[in-house]
């Protein structure tokens, strides 16, 4: 009996569907175990992922609340209730929570006037490339104003330098300790110029505008019309 072309194809196609049967059957003998097993551990590895973001979120939580409760218990001048809850998240793995707690210990060792151990908290804010630069500039600063009178006048200018211009939101504060450091460098005209940047500037804080023009006019210079005059050059 001759095989006509439509049952020719069917045939065909049946033997070439048996031999793709025979390779997923021969594929799968060789390979299905170790198919399994990355599925499984795909999603080990998901459900694991999912799980660490989980836990950082109620890490985060749970410290955020310890936080709050050292700083009521600051508030109610509890001290020793505090000192153990700051001194366990100045170790977080949370950039903002450790600056907070190290920044806060930091305070209670100014209150103490332990000006070295104050600075030294500061210090290790100001050198942590995971904590945020406004953090980390404004623990420059406060380090710098903890241990200004042991530090030589050129450690200030060099430290605060970045931070000693106008536009910068640390700039009254940078740019005064940096004035002072100059008048005891003998550099008089870089003081003065310095004082009348800040005296004029509308964005430093009226305090820090105030005592700069008071420093100004007790070494005999102008404060705001030396800063009106450089604007208008």
């Amino acid at each position: 009996m001759a095989i006509t072309p439509q049952s020719n194809e069917a045939f065909l196609r049946e033997v070439d569907e048996e031999l793709r049967r025979d390779q997923l059957a021969t594929f799968w003998e060789r390979h299905g175990r170790w198919l399994i097993v990355g599925i499984i551990a795909a999603l080990s590895l998901f459900g694991g992922w999912l799980y660490w973001q989980h836990h950082r979120e109620q890490v985060a939580g749970a410290e955020g609340e310890k936080l709050a409760d050292a700083y009521r218990a600051l508030g109610e001048e509890k001290t020793q209730t505090a000192q153990p809850v700051l001194n366990s998240l100045a170790s977080s793995s949370r950039p903002g929570i450790r600056a907070s707690a190290l920044a806060t210990q930091a305070d209670l060792l100014l209150e103490k006037k332990d000006t070295k151990g104050a600075a030294a908290k500061f210090a290790a804010i100001a050198g942590d490339s995971s904590i945020g630069q406004p953090l980390r500039d404004l623990a420059l600063v406060r380090q710098t104003a903890a241990e200004f009178d042991t530090l030589r006048p050129q450690v200030v200018v060099e430290r605060l330098r970045s931070l000693a211009v106008k536009g910068n939101p640390f700039f009254g504060s940078a740019g005064e300790m940096v004035a002072i450091a100059q008048l005891r460098m003998g550099r008089r005209d870089l003081a003065g110029q310095m004082l009348g940047q800040i005296a004029n500037d509308p964005d430093v804080p009226a305090t820090i505008r105030q005592r700069t023009v008071q420093m100004a006019g007790a070494m005999g210079v102008d404060a705001i019309a030396d800063s009106k005059d450089n604007k208008s050059q």
